[in-house]
């Protein structure tokens, strides 16, 4: 008998998804197993967003198929209407490639149209990274909305298993592999020093910072104040180089670009990336001295640097967390106390320390060899498992 070879298509929207699939994606194009099918969407197609897609096929893949979907609009109106339309181009797309499983990650605006596309098309979905909690933000809804319309589920941590169990799916079809962003520092070649600088073209000095500030998109205080907090706090700080990298389109993303793009613009002591890609954003941590903001990088990624995270706000309140993590309120003096603590004795001695809750990589081995082995037939009939 023939050997069936599973069509598997992984959907990515963003520059920092795209890094934590990227594993994902080499090990399923590697499988005798497994077909990759590659969509893209969302940020990735816009040149405002430094048109992502080309880091893809600069790693190799090969694009088939792309669903363009964002509005040049980071309005609340503006984020549902793309939404909308890109459940019109998912449509469009799974009946091209009629995949036999969609990969899909975390928990983007973006990504909730395939799913929904998927679930009407009968599709099987393996999610990754669900489980997580992060209350700031809608996409606390997202991710466990995309967790339920989802068959398969691949998990950072043994507490994020527990939830994604909690919300009625079945223990067999829970996964927990750990953090998939930690095989990133294994397996690039990270840059040197002085090869980042040179890449950059921004030298690096005794001390450095890298930051990155999403927008806010379920507090009270809008994101635009919180950032500027977070400027007058960075506008103190003394013979320190400063390397942004721009926040994503969510509401509110595009007036926080503009916010950074004045402040590195006018300082030659910083300078702001619209995207740095996985291998100069990872080569910037091993480089610098503390990352600071609110991106899930700083928790899940940076802690196994053995360096200092500054979280400011509520966006990723409720994951799990390093020693190595300080979280503050968004008001300039917290920051600045946060920076203070990040750089006293007491709290540098105890970086060598730091155990990463989120593992010590392998996740993408694990992911792709289990979807080759799970039988996919009949995946898509599931029952609501209920807590003993």
């Amino acid at each position: 008998m023939d050997r069936v070879v599973k069509k598997i298509c992984v959907v990515t929207g963003s520059r920092a998804e795209y890094g934590l699939l990227r594993w994902v994606m080499d090990g399923i194009s590697k499988s005798d197993e497994l077909d990759l099918q590659v969509c893209v969407t969302g940020m990735h197609l816009s040149p405002e967003f430094g048109s992502t897609y080309l880091e893809i096929e600069k790693d190799g893949f090969s694009i088939d198929a792309k669903v363009d979907s964002l509005l040049s609009s980071d309005s609340s109106a503006g984020v549902a209407k793309s939404i909308g339309l890109g459940a019109i181009g998912f449509a469009d797309c799974l009946e091209s490639l009629k995949p036999d499983l969609m990969v899909v990650l975390g928990d983007r605006f973006e990504i909730l149209p395939a799913v929904f596309a998927a679930l009407v098309a009968r599709i099987p979905v393996a999610h990754l990274h669900g489980g997580e909690k992060t209350e700031g933000a809608f996409d606390e809804a997202m991710r466990h909305s995309i967790t339920k319309m989802s068959h398969l589920h691949f998990v950072a941590a043994e507490e994020y298993r527990n939830r994604v169990i909690q919300l009625g799916e079945h223990p067999e079809r829970v996964f927990s592999v750990g953090g998939l962003g930690i095989d990133n520092i294994l397996k690039l070649d990270l840059l040197s020093k002085k090869e980042l600088g040179e890449s950059l073209g921004f030298e690096l000095g005794d001390r450095n910072l890298l930051v990155t500030f999403h927008p806010v998109t379920l507090a009270d205080e809008a994101s635009g104040k919180q950032m500027k907090e977070l400027l007058d706090a960075l506008d103190e700080i003394k013979n320190t180089r400063i390397i942004f990298t721009m926040p994503n389109a969510d509401t509110d993303g595009r007036s926080l670009f503009r916010m950074i793009e004045e402040f590195a613009d006018s300082r030659i002591h910083a300078k702001a990336f619209t995207s740095l890609g996985q291998l100069r954003y990872l080569s910037c941590i091993k480089h610098i001295d503390a990352v600071l903001g609110n991106s899930s990088s700083g928790l899940i990624e940076v802690p196994s640097f053995r360096k200092p995270t500054i979280n400011i706000g509520a966006r990723q309140e409720g994951r799990l967390k390093a020693e190595s993590v300080i979280d503050c309120k968004p008001l300039k003096s917290e920051i600045s106390n946060a920076l203070d603590t990040a750089f006293s004795d007491k709290f540098q001695e105890k970086l060598p320390h730091v155990e990463n809750p989120y593992g010590d990589g392998g996740a993408s081995d694990k992911i792709v060899e289990i979807i080759s082995s799970f039988p996919l037939k009949g995946l898509v009939m599931k029952t609501f498992y209920d807590l003993p």
